[in-house]
Order: C-alpha cells, then structure tokens, then sequence
C-alpha cells in the first residue's frame, strides 16, 4: 500500500513535469525559444488563483483566472519583449526569459507578503479507491489532462491549418513568412497554448504539493528534463520522461540513503537520455582537413 501511495503521488506530480515540458516543446517548436520563465508564470497563477478564493470566490473561478493569467503573462512576453530577438540566436533568447523570470518573482514578492498558504480545490476532497489508495480527483485530473493535451496537440499540429504553421514555422522562420504564413498570430497562439498549460500547472501544483512561488518557479527544471527526453520535439515522449521523472523521485524518498539523491533525479535522467541519444556519433573537436 505504501509503494501504491507513493507511486499515484508520484504519477499525478510527474503528469505536471510533463505538462510543462509539453508546454516548453509546443513554444519551442513554434517560435524557437526555450522559456525559462515558464516557472514563474505558473508560480503567479498560481498564487493569484489562492488570491480569488482567498476573496471568497468559487472554486471554478480560481480554476479559470489560474488558466487567464497564464495566457496573459505569456502572450505579453512573446508580443512585447520576444519580437526584438526572433532573429537572435536560441541561447540569447532562452537567456533573457530567465530575466521575465526574475521579474515576475519580483512581483510575486512585491504583491503578496511571504507566508504560508495552500490552495484547496473542489476536487482535492472528492476521491476513490484505487488499489487500496484514495486517490483524488485533483491527481486524476492532473494525469488525464496531461494524456488528453498530448493526443490532442499532436492531432491539432497535424491537422489544423494552425498546427500546420506552426510546423511551418519551427522549420523556417524565413522560409514560413514568404510562404504567406501569419508569423505573429501563429507565434501568439503557441504562446497563449503555452501560457494556458503553464496557469493550469501551477494551480495544481500549489494544491497538490506546496504553494509557494519560489517552488513552483523551479518546477521548470524538471520539465526542461522531461522536454529533453522527449528530444524537444516529440509530446508523447515528454510526457513519458515526465511520468518516469516524477516516480523516480516519489519512490526515492522511500529509501533513506536515497532520498537526498531526489533532487537530483530530474538532472541524471535528462544526462542518461541525452547521453542514450548520442549512442554511436563519434565526437569531433576540430574540423576534419
């Protein structure tokens, strides 16, 4: 029973690792930048869906502010401050979202005062049984909606005119514009999509495992983890790297000499993976004469 507590506990907080490294690959692929705010948009969802119903508000509406504010935060990023280094190199760009990063955590402190909070849904008190575990509704929802965006992003990629530009686009940014494709509203819609998953993320986190913005914030780790091993391109194999990752460090902390290693989880996978991908290229230093 105490492998199947740690085991559901570990599925529904590896389904929020995938959702944000599903959230980092679809922004990615669309616009080429890696978001390392990403974080700290959901820590201040987050924090502004325990603020709704903190004002007595029901329930449903933290749910819908927590997605809102997520999309605001990210659409203002990517139409404000993104533009001006769509032709900068990737690294420059992931750089500066750790900058939109610092500043929201300024924010976040500046807004609300450090102390203890929880966030308490609707569906953390309803629950059933499942292999002599109560399970909640919040973690079945977390593991369902994460199952759920993969199967329906990959259709939407493949099938929508949308979801065809935005492949369009992650090909060639050049190439995409002389074809006629709207890069500003293609590049808006993936960062809203982003936004979304990222307010949703950090809502269920704050209630499933702790409600503070710092945590929250570096929840982008593991889910940069779980894009790695989905190579940054395919959904379904980053949501498989986030379930792994989230058991891997749930079932750690059932052994006491490991259990400090389970921090470092997220880091030795996403090395194991990319070390796994590299199986067989010979490494160069120089260019051949």
């Amino acid at each position: 029973m105490v492998y199947g507590l740690f085991l559901v506990s570990g599925l529904a907080v590896g389904s929020l690792y995938a959702l944000g490294g599903i959230g980092l690959v679809i922004l990615r692929n669309s616009t080429g930048v890696l978001n390392f705010a990403y974080g700290a948009i959901a820590a201040f969802s987050a924090m502004f869906a325990w603020q709704v119903t903190d004002w007595g508000l029901p329930g449903v509406i933290s749910w819908i502010s927590a997605v809102c504010i997520g999309i605001l935060l990210s659409v203002a990023y990517g139409r404000l401050i993104a533009p001006s280094l769509a032709w900068r190199e990737p690294a420059v760009k992931a750089i500066a979202t750790l900058g939109y990063m610092l500043i929201l955590l300024g924010l976040i402190g500046f807004i609300w005062e450090d102390a203890l909070r929880r966030i308490d849904l609707p569906s953390d008190k309803i629950g059933l049984s499942l292999l002599g575990v109560r399970v909640t509704l919040t973690r079945i929802i977390a593991f369902v909606v994460s199952i759920a965006v993969v199967i329906g992003m990959v259709q939407y990629l493949r099938r929508s005119n949308m979801g065809l530009n935005m492949r369009a686009l992650a090909d060639n940014r050049d190439h995409a514009a002389l074809l006629g494709i709207p890069i500003v509203r293609t590049e808006t819609i993936a960062w809203g999509i982003s936004g979304a998953l990222a307010g949703f993320t950090g809502l269920i986190f704050g209630s499933l495992v702790r409600l503070e913005p710092t945590v929250i914030t570096f929840m982008v780790i593991p889910a940069v983890a779980a894009a790695i091993c989905g190579r940054l391109t395919s959904l379904p194999l980053t949501l498989a790297g986030g379930l792994f990752i989230g058991v891997a460090e749930s079932m750690l902390t059932l052994y006491k000499p490991a259990a400090p290693l389970r921090t470092m989880a997220p880091f030795l996978i996403a090395a194991l993976v990319i070390i796994w991908m590299q199986r067989g290229q010979k490494l160069t230093f120089a260019k051949e004469v």
